[in-house]
């Protein structure tokens, strides 16, 4: 029968990620988030404000186009870093996948070996049962 310590796939996964796949779904966790949601439109508002209302020098008057070019930018980034992040997903997918798959081997292994036993259990009472009977 199969016997040991279950493997702890999700902590051997996480410890294989090298410094950039880290930093991706660290980055895709952020980005997904509502506190950078509330930030991004605080962030907005207050750079309408100081642009348009406060009187400061304005850097980067109406219709922001400053503003434009880093949300641009940022949208460019953040394209880039969703398709990291997907393509981790995929993998994870597949390597848990694959994870299942090994368990269910297993698992069907150590189950044909249980049913074995029993039949051969159930043969030995069947005998029982018939030498009981002849006597």
């Amino acid at each position: 029968m199969i016997t040991g310590t279950p493997r702890n796939w999700h902590r051997a996964h996480k410890e294989s990620l090298t410094t950039g796949e880290r930093a991706a779904d660290k980055l895709r966790n952020g980005m997904g988030s509502w506190p950078f949601v509330f930030a991004f439109l605080l962030f907005m508002g207050a750079w309408a404000l100081v642009n348009t209302k406060v009187d400061v020098h304005h850097w980067d008057n109406y219709p922001f186009i400053l503003l434009n070019l880093f949300l641009s930018m940022l949208a460019g980034l953040q394209g880039a870093i969703l398709l990291i992040a997907a393509k981790r997903a995929d993998g994870i997918s597949a390597a848990m996948a694959q994870h299942d798959f090994d368990t269910n081997v297993e698992a069907k292994k150590e189950v044909e070996e249980l049913m074995a036993l029993n039949r051969q259990q159930l043969k030995l009472i069947e005998e029982l049962i018939q030498q009981l009977k002849q006597k």
